[in-house]
């Protein structure tokens, strides 16, 4: 973790404030590295978090059996593991409409007509991840800076903050963390 600021005794401050909100929301076991930059004299910030790597995504037949009954003309979901149960219906809802998913008991859903819903992704852990780590961002980047640029790529969630318009050296200097975060570390 490395924060660069213009003022020494306003990057340590912000060392703690960045490293205690991380605590709170549970993230420094998810995240491999981060930059931070902040010029209090520019109104300028600039934070940069490489994510670890996560477990890959579960689809609706991993954690449930998917049928389609021709004589009803209806598709069953019978849930195997409960844990997913509001993120299955979650994305039921979102593809089929909520009002054409119904939840006869707490295992089974139907739906009429035929779905193929079986490689429906019900959980994403990066995405979930990346969400904890942006919910983190807004808490960290300072009071008043509205204005934001997300430049995030693959496994690297990065956004500058102002209140001012952005300007490109700002841009370079989150580009260059995100080459900074994406090279792997060499021992000499």
């Amino acid at each position: 973790m490395y924060i660069e600021s213009n003022d020494p005794e306003g990057a340590k401050v912000y060392d703690m404030i960045i490293r205690q909100i991380l605590q709170d929301l549970v993230l420094p076991p998810s995240i491999d590295d981060m930059r931070a930059y902040v010029n209090p004299d520019e109104v300028c910030f600039i934070i940069a978090i490489k994510m670890r790597k996560t477990s890959k995504h579960i689809t609706l037949k991993e954690v449930a059996k998917v049928n389609y009954e021709a004589e009803d003309d209806t598709t069953v979901v019978l849930i195997d593991n409960e844990n997913y149960l509001p993120h299955i219906l979650k994305k039921l809802w979102e593809t089929n409409g909520r009002e054409n998913v119904h939840q006869p008991s707490r295992y089974v859903i139907h739906m009429k007509g035929e779905h193929e819903v079986s490689d429906l992704v019900v959980d994403d852990p990066q995405q979930n991840l990346k969400r904890r780590i942006y919910d983190a961002i807004f808490r960290i980047v300072p009071e008043g800076f509205k204005i934001m640029k997300d430049i995030s790529r693959d496994d690297i969630v990065s956004v500058i903050a102002t209140d001012e318009l952005i300007k490109d050296e700002w841009v370079e200097k989150a580009e260059g963390y995100i080459v900074e975060l994406n090279t792997p570390k060499t021992w000499d």
